[in-house]
């Protein structure tokens, strides 16, 4: 199978970083995405040029804004485990699945999965929890769409 042809079915495909930032920007604002994002970028003096000079700069970053727009703004369902070890502009998104309309966020919803991560990682700090070998649930989930509160970026997190 060519992967060139292949790579036409991401999203990401010919689209630049900037028209990318522009048009998610121009549907979530600002404020929107730093609360699911949590990138500075997004919130200290934020504008479209500066913000793709960050992310230029910044892999983790700018694939997590990548991510960003490929599972919440074309909303697409969450990539196999195989496919979600590769940064997002690599994936290949299988034929059966094309772009749907934006996921409707909110500031709340933004904040429920704050406290979530937060929960998460005071019980792995504290010893008990485990990540698996690969960062991500076991396989046998991989096939059932993540609930709207689940974070597929949980490994760009710093």
């Amino acid at each position: 199978m060519n992967t060139e042809i292949n790579y036409k079915n991401n999203p990401l495909h010919g689209v630049s970083l900037k028209t990318l930032v522009t048009e998610i920007v121009n549907h979530y604002g600002y404020e929107l995405l730093f609360a699911y994002l949590n990138i500075q970028c997004f919130k200290n003096n934020p504008s479209i040029d500066a913000s793709v000079k960050f992310l230029k700069k910044t892999d983790w970053a700018r694939e997590k804004v990548e991510g960003f727009y490929l599972y919440r703004f074309k909303n697409l369902p969450r990539a196999s485990d195989e496919q979600f070890e590769l940064p997002p502009r690599d994936r290949i998104v299988p034929p059966d699945q094309t772009p749907g309309e934006p996921a409707e966020l909110s500031l709340e919803d933004a904040e429920r999965l704050r406290e979530k991560r937060a929960k998460k990682a005071a019980l792995h700090d504290s010893g008990k929890i485990r990540p698996s070998s690969s960062g991500r649930r076991s396989s046998n989930f991989s096939n059932t769409p993540a609930p709207s509160d689940s974070d597929p970026w949980a490994k760009w997190k710093k």
